[in-house]
């Protein structure tokens, strides 16, 4: 066998065995998604700005009255 026979013999030997095992994936190799975009420190920090921010309107529209 030439060179080039044999690699592309051994080429389809791979394209071949990967096409029987295809939908076969192991459940572990997949992601679960249960991750968070942003850590538990910055959250609270936000919630905190964002609730702070409001109570602090909120007294300050009791206390003058309505609208300026």
């Amino acid at each position: 066998m030439t060179t080039s026979k044999r690699l592309a013999e051994r080429k389809v030997g791979k394209f071949d065995k990967n096409i029987n095992r295809r939908g076969s994936v192991p459940e572990t190799s997949t992601k679960k998604g249960n991750t968070y975009p942003v850590g538990p420190i910055m959250l609270g920090f936000f919630i905190f700005v964002v609730i702070g921010s409001s109570l602090f309107q909120i007294i300050r529209t009791a206390t003058t009255g309505g609208m300026p």
